[in-house]
């Protein structure tokens, strides 16, 4: 087989060296075909034809970099592969169906039973559930550790320890992790560190910058930026995307289909733009709500309350991003709402003024989605984090009075308005 250097490879489009990331985010990608289009064409194919047998055979064992079978190359996908590889500032980019799909393939190529990973007790709930329970029956054991305690994850390395993952910030409560700091600990212990990089996108953080070794995307948010389809993506050194990961793609095939593809492609041309909008709402929606006496508490790393907004002002090109939590205050009375057998009352009541702020909502879009240009608000605990239990909920800091926005660009008066319907009934 021949080696990287040798290989023949696709070409490349003639961008300036220096170009910065809203010139990269709608023109990187592939040369236009023979008929010069301008928007990037949509390549709905399952395979590719070949001029001879030989080329086929060249093709197949990886001799030639060319377009094969869409499980694992299309023109399209590799456009945005290209793209995003590129506002990330990594070599590679390798695009799965989902952002959990990222996630899947990742440790599916880089782990083994005996393996040890240190993730954060603040990821989203299915990669909690992915992490300590799937790939706990395959031998691959996790310790949880706080977000924020850099020494919780020092303690936690052991002799096995191969992976650092971390989502900053969090979801729900938007805790923010020191990427340099775990990518030291990291790479003192022989291990790689991985960045989900949802809420942030590269529009606001790279935390390749800091030391992070992998990205984890998914696309299926701001990337796409409308709510339309799934996608999630892994970048990084060509080394491990082209090399493991590729290799288990190709049996996997955790495969992105080239319309979804093009369609995250067109939702990057928007997404410095829209996410320095979002923000800029996400701002002054936590500033208002922090004057409310209906809410008792707001996450927001934009917010100089926030624990972590010194951290999250450097690592994040001095934004707090687009997603604002907050709790309320109890609700008095009778509890109306049902809820786990683990629940007591105090949470019962909580709960009830969170599902009370969000059912009195008429503009706001109940559902667990972020990322859109239309604002959506849901409920943590019994959604995106239902899967866990209620004592894995609280390690995290996710109670039952927690509210989650995910800020749009509606102006800003007619969400706080949609809002206050529901603060300002509220019976505290």
């Amino acid at each position: 087989m021949a080696d990287a250097e040798s290989k023949k490879k696709l070409p490349r489009k003639d961008l300036p060296p220096d170009a910065r990331i809203e010139t990269l985010a709608v023109r990187e990608g592939l040369p236009p075909t023979q008929w010069n289009e301008n928007s990037e064409a949509l390549f709905l194919t399952s395979s590719f034809n070949h001029p001879d047998a030989a080329t086929a055979a060249a093709r197949f064992a990886n001799e030639e970099e060319a377009f094969v079978y869409t499980r694992f190359t299309n023109p399209t996908t590799m456009m945005f592969e290209r793209r995003l590889a590129a506002l990330e500032g990594t070599e590679a980019c390798i695009a799965t169906a989902s952002g959990m799909s990222a996630i899947l393939l990742m440790i599916m190529g880089l782990l083994k039973a005996g393996d040890h990973v240190v993730c954060s007790q603040s990821v989203f709930g299915s990669t909690i559930t992915l992490l300590g329970n799937q790939f706990g029956k395959f031998g691959v054991e996790t310790t949880f550790v706080s977000q924020t305690d850099v020494q919780a994850w020092r303690d936690a390395v052991r002799p096995n320890t191969k992976l650092f993952f971390a989502e900053t910030p969090s979801n729900p409560l938007t805790e923010v992790c020191d990427i340099a700091a775990l990518a030291e600990i990291a790479h003192g212990c022989g291990a790689l560190l991985a960045v989900d990089n949802c809420f942030c996108t590269p529009a606001l953080q790279k935390p390749v910058d800091m030391g992070a070794d992998l990205i984890i995307h998914s696309g299926t948010k701001y990337l796409d930026g409308q709510g339309r389809v799934l996608a999630g993506a892994v970048c990084g050194p060509d080394a491990i995307i082209n090399g493991p990961l590729m290799t288990t793609l190709r049996g996997a095939g955790m495969t992105l289909s080239p319309f979804n593809a093009w369609v995250v492609l067109k939702g990057l041309e928007t997404l410095s733009i829209r996410m320095a909008a979002q923000s800029a709402n996400a701002l002054k929606l936590a500033q208002w709500l922090e004057a409310q006496p209906a809410v008792d508490k707001v996450y927001y790393p934009g917010l100089p309350s926030h624990p972590q907004h010194a951290l999250a002002m450097k690592q994040q090109n001095g934004c707090g991003g687009a997603v604002v939590s907050f709790t309320t205050r109890p609700a008095k009375g009778l509890v109306t709402v049902s809820g786990p057998a683990a629940l007591n009352e105090d949470a019962l009541r909580l709960r009830q003024a969170a599902f009370h702020v969000i059912d009195h909502t008429r503009l706001c879009s109940i559902t667990s989605n972020l990322g859109d240009t239309k604002t959506l608000i849901t409920h943590p605990s019994s959604t995106s984090h239902g899967r866990l239990s209620e004592e894995q909920r609280l390690a995290a800091g996710i109670t039952q009075g927690m509210i989650r926005v995910a800020v749009g660009l509606e102006h800003i008066d007619d969400l706080t308005a949609d809002l206050a319907r529901g603060l300002d009934s509220l019976n505290v």
